[in-house]
């Protein structure tokens, strides 16, 4: 299999790129900052680097690198700084989901691509009409405004909720959401489900960016999982010992 990931110079990106790779993937990375990555990956047959932003790639260019893949796995996000947060891309996410879809479309292929999104528990999915407390509801409104990232990651899933739906014939889409991130070496223990199970805002748990990359990956991987997943948005967690 062959996997085109966006977002690999990130701290997940990589992990999930690493990931890939010990499950036997070949993987076309699309990387503003090459020097960013491993160095042994300019060695390994089975990674592709190409040099460029996202978005300054065309649709027919994107179309050209997707020739062949049978996944497209996002690990984008908006760098925490004030440009990052404030500057432009402001819809980086939502924009290269788009971008993606669209240059798959263009090759016409008759097989249908996997796309998983990393995106966040802070956004709900609409499709289940998550509950969520009043004074969690003031606070994600208050975030939508004044925080762009936040935006942008709701309007990338609802891209593919909405435009690509669930009935589209060339792309099945699944939308990872951890919650609060944080760094571990190995992979753990960890459990998914279809909504959240405690308050993104008040109550967060934890997810290894290395367990996110796993389930991300055996998602691609795994037929049997990408069944049970395709069409949503699971939540993980890692499992508290």
């Amino acid at each position: 299999m062959t996997t085109l990931v966006v977002g690999a110079s990130g701290a997940t990106g990589k992990q999930l790129v690493q990931q890939l790779l010990a499950m036997g993937h070949k993987v076309r990375i699309i990387v503003r900052s090459p020097e960013k990555l491993p160095k042994e990956w300019n060695k390994n047959d089975n990674v592709s680097i190409i040099k460029a932003e996202v978005l300054n790639i065309s649709l027919d260019e994107m179309a050209g690198h997707l020739k062949g893949c049978d996944a497209i796995a996002s690990c984008l996000g908006h760098n925490l700084t004030w440009k990052g947060i404030y500057g432009q891309p402001r819809k980086l996410v939502k924009d290269a989901t788009r971008l993606l879809c669209e240059a798959h479309k263009i090759n016409m292929l008759q097989k249908s691509i996997k796309f998983v999104l990393m995106n966040t528990t802070g956004n709900q999915n609409r499709d289940l009409n998550e509950h969520i407390s009043f004074g969690e509801r003031l606070v994600i409104n208050i975030l939508r405004l004044l925080l762009p990232p936040h935006a942008d990651n709701e309007k990338a899933a609802d891209y593919l909720r909405l435009n690509i739906g669930q009935m589209d014939s060339s792309i099945e889409w699944v939308v990872v959401r951890p919650d609060t991130l944080i760094n571990q070496d190995k992979v753990s223990k960890y459990e998914i489900f279809p909504s959240p199970i405690r308050s993104a805002i008040f109550n967060p748990g934890k997810t290894s960016r290395i367990n996110v990359s796993h389930f991300m990956a055996s998602l691609i991987t795994d037929k049997a999982l990408w069944n049970e997943w395709k069409g949503q948005m699971p939540v993980i967690y890692n499992i508290e010992s």
